[in-house]
Parts: structure tokens; sequence; C-alpha cells
């Protein structure tokens, strides 16, 4: 099907391009969005008696989400999630957890604004893109930790905290090695001095 772009589809094109898209992709998403048209004779010339002022509509909204772009473009926001020893969540983080904790931290994004390709469902920091407007796209770090000290930390680091099998005896190899080779002696009762030959 044939149909008119209202304002720029991402991987589509731009407002007033003639894009051939599926019918199913047109009629559940595009058309009923008012992001599309049907590309009829008549249709056309509409959008042409119209594009000025949809013009000057979008450049408005563009301007007003490149102000926006400003506040939320890095922030980190920290979800606190119950996990498993090896950074696997018991569930996940979705779209909607992160739009919430964006509008909590005091700017206002709706789910379908967070373009998340899947769910998160691993501990750590993740990058996540949000579309402000469709030619404004900025991105948030989610802070996905156990706990607020966890977040902390994996902020500092820059990585996730993970507790692997053996990490307990890794510990009590680097305690041994920080003694000093006469110290373990004595503690052994080795502290005879070896016979000259």
């Amino acid at each position: 099907m044939d149909v008119i772009l209202m304002e720029r589809v991402e991987s589509l094109g731009q407002m007033g391009d003639v894009v051939k898209v599926k019918t199913g992709y047109a009629r559940n998403y595009l058309l009923p969005k008012g992001k599309a048209m049907r590309a009829t004779e008549e249709n056309r010339k509409q959008f042409d008696s119209r594009r000025v002022h949809l013009e000057a509509a979008n450049l408005e909204r563009r301007s007003e989400a490149q102000a926006i772009a400003g506040k939320v473009n890095g922030i980190t926001v920290v979800l606190v999630r119950q996990a498993g020893e090896a950074g696997q969540l018991y569930g996940s983080v979705s779209a909607r957890d992160i739009a919430d904790a964006v509008s909590g931290a005091g700017v206002a994004v709706s789910r379908p604004q967070i373009r998340l390709d899947r769910p998160i469902k691993t501990l750590g920091l993740h990058e996540v893109r949000v579309s402000l407007h469709p030619e404004v796209v900025v991105s948030v770090v989610v802070n996905v930790a156990r706990s607020e000290d966890e977040a902390e930390l994996q902020a500092k680091t820059g990585r996730a905290l993970i507790y692997r099998e053996g990490a307990e005896e890794a510990g009590a190899a680097d305690d041994q090695a920080e003694e000093s080779p006469e110290d373990v002696a004595d503690e052994a009762g080795e502290d005879e001095q070896p016979a000259a030959s």
C-alpha cells in the first residue's frame, strides 16, 4: 500500500514522502496514529495545500523537544529489582518502568517514547533511547541494581556487581597472599634454620 507520510517516521522517510508499506502496518499503525494517509490523488492535493502548516507545526514541536532534550540527555535513573547471584533479574524492566522513572526524575515522557528493543533482564547500566520527537532522540542510562547502595557502586565502577561461584575461595587466597612468607612459616612451625651443608 502506498502512503504519504505526515511526519518523519524512522526507517521509512521524511514528511511528504510517498512510501510503499505493508497493508497491516499502514492500517494498524500509520493511519490510526495520523502518521500517514493513503496516497490517493485527492489526499496528495490535500497534503500539498496543508504542507506549509504541517511543516510549521512540526518545526515548533521539534524546537520544544530540543529544549527538553537538554534536560533528559544523559540522565541516570535507578531501578531497584530483585536478582539472582549471577545478575539475572526475577522478572524484567519494561519501557513502562523506564518511562515512570524518567518522569519521576522531573521530565514527563510516555511509554511509546521509550525505544527499548527488548526488556532488560540483567543487573547493570543500560543505555536506552528516548524519542522526544521523530527527529529528536536522546539517551538515558538505566541503572538496575538490587539496592540503592549497589546502584551507587555500579555507577562508580561502570559495571554490574555480580557474585560468582568461588569468590569466597578467591578472597581467602587473596588474604593469604597479603601475609609475608615469614608469617606463614611461623604459623606452620617451620622456623628452624636449615642445616648448612
